[in-house]
């Protein structure tokens, strides 16, 4: 039998590695968070120098100008959600990865909670990132080149078809 430190200092080395993969995922969170804000940040540039340029009522520009504020608007709350839903699914990742180590100190049976948090954050990561592809999804409707302003096609296929 292992003298009493021995066998905790194996407990602590088992925690630890139990808890590397969830701080590999915070790695990748983070690089997530980061695209998420540059996003924002381009969006919310955009509508700032759009509301300077904006046009009056009667302005031929008019009518585009508000189509395309109405889309930076919906970029900047799918962008804000994300963010919010990848952030707390960092922040409840930290909380599985201190209650592994406090469960394991203390000798507590947490398995489950900690089982059912990581699952939660699980799915407030698949929310986020779903919300990412859906401002992805709406920047492409304002980034369609229309198709008078493209030249004539040639006889080959157009792979946008």
């Amino acid at each position: 039998m292992l003298p009493p430190s021995t066998v905790a200092i194996a407990d602590i080395a088992h925690t630890i590695q139990l808890a590397v993969a969830p701080v590999f995922l915070l790695a990748g969170i983070g690089s997530i968070l980061n695209v998420l804000a540059g996003r924002l940040a381009r969006v919310v540039d955009r509508s700032r120098q759009l509301a300077r340029e904006f046009t009056p009522n009667d302005h031929p520009d008019h009518e585009a100008q508000v189509h395309e504020l109405r889309l930076l608007d919906k970029r900047i709350m799918l962008a804000n959600w994300a963010i919010f839903l990848c952030t707390a699914s960092a922040a409840l990742i930290c909380a599985v990865v201190a209650g592994l180590f406090i469960a394991d100190l203390a000798s507590l049976g947490f398995a489950r909670t900690m089982a059912v948090g990581f699952v939660i954050a699980m799915l407030l990561l698949i929310s986020g990132l779903g919300l990412f592809l859906i401002e992805v999804r709406v920047a492409l409707t304002t980034i369609r080149v229309r198709e008078e302003l493209l030249e004539q096609r040639t006889n080959r296929r157009s792979w946008r078809r």
